[in-house]
This record gives C-alpha cells, sequence and structure tokens, in this order.
C-alpha cells in the first residue's frame, strides 16, 4: 500500500525540467527548431543551456583590430527567448585568435569534426588573447543585456567555459592527467586565468547578473584548485557547475551497469570538496547529467546504451529526482544533455535525447513530461515497498500529483510484478483521477518496435511509433473506490486527482 498524507512537508521549487541543447548552432536548423517548438509548447523544459560560441562571434578585421559580429549568436538565443525558456549560456569557446597553436584543434564528437564540420581550438591563450577574451566577455555581456534587458539577463546563468578540466576541451596539446597527473593543476592554472577575465569582462557590464563556474568534467583536484583561486583572488562565484554522469562510460559499462547510487556517490564526492573550502552554501547546478557519459556514442559503441532508448532512463530519472529530494540534495538545476542528437543516422541507436532520428519520441522525454506536472507542495506518505519511490505532490488548489517509479538495483528487467493500493488521508470520492504509465507495455515506441520484430522503417511504422511515443494517459475516471497500480520492472506512473 502506497499511503499519501494530506500534510504539505515543504515547498519544492522544480529543479528537474531543464536540458543542455546540443549542437547550440542546431538552434538554427529546422530539425532543432521543431525540438524546442515540442519541449516548449508542452512545457517539459524550463532553462536551456547553450554555448555563446565565441569562435562564431570574434574575429580579427584585418588590420590587427578585433571585431565582433553577434548576427548568428543573436538568432540562436533569439529563438530561445521567443520560445518562452530560460537561459544558461556557457562562455566559450576560445576563438582562434586567442590561442598560441590555432593547428591544436578537438571534436569532442563521434566523427572527426564538431557539427557544420568546425571544431574546437584548444591549445592555451597568448598573453595578447586573455586580453582578448576579457574583452569579448565584456562586449558580449553587454550586446545581450542591451538586446534582452537587464531583468531578463539578470534571470539567467552565465558560466565560465564548458569542462576546462577535460583535454579534449583545454589545452589538448598536453597529456590527460591520467598519463602526467601534474596536468590537470596546468589546466586549472590556465582555466583559472580565463575566469577572472570573465568575471571581470561581466561585472564592467552590471553586477546583477549570475556569474559562475567551471563546468566541471569531474577531476575533484582541478575543482579544489578552483575553489581555492576563487577564495584567494575574492572573485565573484555566484553558482557552482558541475557535469555528474555516474562514472559510466563506455569501457566500464559492462561492470557498473546503471545505478542511481553510483551517481549520488560521484555527488558526495564533488561536495565534500566544496565544503572544505567553504563553498557549501553556493548555489549549484548540474549542467549536464546522465546515466552514462558519451553522449554521442551509440549502440555500436556500447550495446547498453540501448536502455537510453527504453524505460530504463525514464525510470532513472524518476528516480534520481526521488533520491536528491528524499536526501535533501540541495540544487537549483538537473539540466539532462541532450547530445548525439546530430549523430543519428537510425532510429533508437542509443543516443542521450528526447527524440529518435524520425522524431519519435523516447520514454526519457515522457518522463520529463511527466515531471512538469509536479506541484511545489511536497506531501507526506508510507510505502511498505522500499524499491518503490514517491514524490507525491499538491498544488495551492487542492490538486494531487504523485510520481512513483519501481526499480531494483540495477534496473534489472527480472524485478517481479508489484501490486500496489494507493490510499490518501483526504476523502476523494467523486473527484476526477487521471493516470499516465511508462513501462514496456506503455509509452513506449522502442518496445513496440521489439514486438514488431524490428521490421524496415516505413512511413506506416513510423506513424504509429510516433503515436506510441506521444505520452498520453492509460485511464481516467471519476473516483469511487480504491485506486490500483500494477508495477512492471522499471515502471514509472504519474497519478492525478483533479
Amino acid at each position: 500500500m502506497i499511503r499519501i498524507t494530506d500534510t504539505i512537508i515543504k515547498n519544492q521549487p522544480n529543479f528537474w525540467n531543464n536540458c543542455i541543447f546540443h549542437p547550440t548552432d542546431a538552434v538554427e536548423d529546422s530539425w532543432g527548431k521543431r525540438i524546442l517548438d515540442r519541449i516548449a509548447k508542452d512545457k517539459s523544459i524550463h532553462t536551456v543551456r547553450v554555448y555563446a560560441m565565441f569562435e562564431d562571434i570574434v574575429y580579427d578585421d584585418g588590420e590587427g583590430n578585433i571585431a565582433f559580429d553577434f548576427r548568428t549568436s543573436d538568432t540562436r538565443l533569439d529563438y530561445l527567448v521567443d520560445s518562452g525558456f530560460d537561459i544558461l549560456i556557457a562562455y566559450g569557446m576560445l576563438p582562434k585568435i586567442c590561442v598560441e597553436n590555432p593547428d591544436v584543434q578537438s571534436a569532442v564528437a563521434n566523427g572527426k569534426t564538431r557539427y557544420k564540420g568546425k571544431m574546437l581550438y584548444t591549445s592555451r591563450p597568448t598573453e595578447r588573447g586573455h586580453e582578448i577574451w576579457e574583452q569579448t566577455c565584456y562586449e558580449y555581456t553587454k550586446h545581450i543585456v542591451e538586446r534582452y534587458g537587464i531583468e531578463t539577463v539578470s534571470k539567467w546563468h552565465l558560466h565560465c567555459y564548458n569542462e576546462p578540466d577535460i583535454p579534449g576541451f583545454f589545452l589538448a596539446d598536453l597529456p590527460s592527467d591520467s598519463v602526467d597527473p601534474s596536468t590537470v593543476y596546468e589546466r586549472a592554472k590556465e582555466y583559472c586565468k580565463l575566469y577572472k577575465g570573465f568575471v571581470n569582462g561581466i561585472l564592467k557590464v552590471s553586477d546583477k547578473l549570475r556569474i559562475g563556474g567551471p563546468s566541471l568534467g569531474g577531476k575533484l583536484n582541478f575543482l579544489d584548485y578552483f575553489l581555492k583561486y576563487v577564495k584567494e583572488e575574492n572573485l565573484r562565484l555566484d553558482y557552482i557547475a558541475l557535469h555528474n554522469y555516474a562514472g559510466v562510460h563506455t569501457k566500464n559499462c559492462d561492470k557498473k551497469g546503471f545505478n542511481v547510487d553510483d551517481w549520488l556517490e560521484e555527488h558526495y564526492r564533488r561536495f565534500e570538496v566544496i565544503k572544505a573550502n567553504g563553498f557549501e552554501n553556493t548555489e549549484l547546478v548540474y549542467d549536464e547529467w546522465g546515466m552514462a557519459m558519451a553522449g554521442f556514442y551509440d549502440v555500436a559503441k556500447c550495446p547498453h546504451y540501448q536502455k537510453r532508448d527504453t524505460e530504463v532512463f525514464s525510470a532513472y530519472y524518476a528516480k534520481l529526482i526521488y533520491e536528491l529530494i528524499n536526501r535533501n540534495i540541495d540544487i537549483s538545476m538537473l539540466m539532462i544533455c541532450l547530445s548525439g542528437q546530430h549523430e543519428m543516422v537510425t532510429d533508437f541507436s542509443g543516443f542521450r535525447n528526447f527524440f529518435t532520428l524520425n522524431f519519435i519520441a523516447k520514454p526519457i522525454y515522457s518522463a520529463y513530461v511527466l515531471g512538469s506536472k509536479l506541484y511545489r507542495g511536497l506531501l507526506g506518505y508510507e510505502c511498505e515497498n522500499k524499491d518503490i519511490c514517491v514524490v507525491p505532490t499538491k498544488s495551492d488548489d487542492g490538486k494531487y500529483s504523485i510520481l512513483m517509479t519501481y526499480c531494483v538495483d540495477g534496473f534489472s528487467e527480472d524485478a517481479l510484478m508489484q501490486e500496489q493500493e494507493i490510499v490518501f488521508d483526504e476523502d476523494i470520492i467523486g473527484k476526477k483521477v487521471r493516470i499516465w504509465c511508462i513501462d514496456k507495455n506503455n509509452n513506449n515506441p522502442y518496445r513496440m518496435y521489439e514486438r514488431m520484430g524490428k521490421p524496415e522503417m516505413t512511413d506506416e511504422i513510423i506513424k504509429v511509433l510516433k503515436a506510441e511515443g506521444n505520452i498520453k494517459p492509460i485511464s481516467e475516471f471519476v473516483i469511487d473506490g480504491r485506486i490500483r497500480l500494477e508495477f512492471s520492472a522499471n515502471a514509472t506512473y504519474l497519478v492525478e486527482v483533479m
């Protein structure tokens, strides 16, 4: 039995309906706009993270002067603002004219280049490059404040660079710290110069803006160095940006599998460093998350990534929300990284995104739609089954919305079916109930495709699978008795009492 009390424990802000849209320059394209239009219509995402892409903005005018062209950036941000999103902007990447060696480049993608044939300049900045960087941060910030207004931009999050602790993004000409441990400190030292220029450039525009870093890939000694530097230099750090993929990647996926406990352990390790440096009360943003890294790798690289197409990913997301709330882990935003979107050549290829090649919604997207329906009033509850995670909420006008997921360790598909009765302390007889479900048989296009025998895609099959992916309630009724639900392995339910 699952008992829902009528006692509001606390107001719980929604931190879980946010994303990083990748690649940023897909905002210019019809397929990228189609995704953004859908999530805006469904109200499934509140804040979208994008890159400033300074490499598209900053150039030498041919006479040795630094010039700026904001038109492409304006196209992207205009679309996001007009769609109603709040925005997190990662200031980067390094313009070509900033670096010592423009031949040192990185793709950080499955292919030989990034989207549209672009590359990252990852060499060490020159002395003049640091001056250009600070000037760029100032000019870009000044431009977006003038264009969108300080009232709007002050609601956004601005942070310095992306994963500067990872060779693929910064100082790619240096070996990994796994080969030479000292290089992590060299990267940290160089990044801190960028962060100081970033802070100085932004604060010349306004002290009302929300600024942070380092958008950490995962190197804790890098984080420690950065936080010590910020404290010593007395620099503004309004929030700390981190990434967390539970330490799961293609090489260890067979051994580790998928487990929310791994994600939480990674968090606690990061927070120990944060607390040790006296930043435990600083806002914390996970501006990238997933149940495994390498979002641009598919099932050809790791067969286990097929679970990104199934009910396992939606159950993982629901359980992660539950655990973060239940453990009182205070984060302001959790942002799923929608990478691999431009790498797809087939449907159900195991990339870390919301929609397949033919725009079939995956269970993870349906889970985001359900998560967006939760209210701020977090209720108490009792549940006799420890493997069922319950997030019960209530609106100011008395509506209930309860998110539940059933999963055992490792999200095993062999977990036994569980039948549960949902009871309320409040008398709900005569009220309308709506039940949503994501499991192997409901709102799950990949499982339907499996049952079809994985045929060659046709227009008719795509139409049927799209309809399956467009989440809808499995039942609606006026309550005249009890509510009973059958939980199969990794099933996720949302129960609404209207």
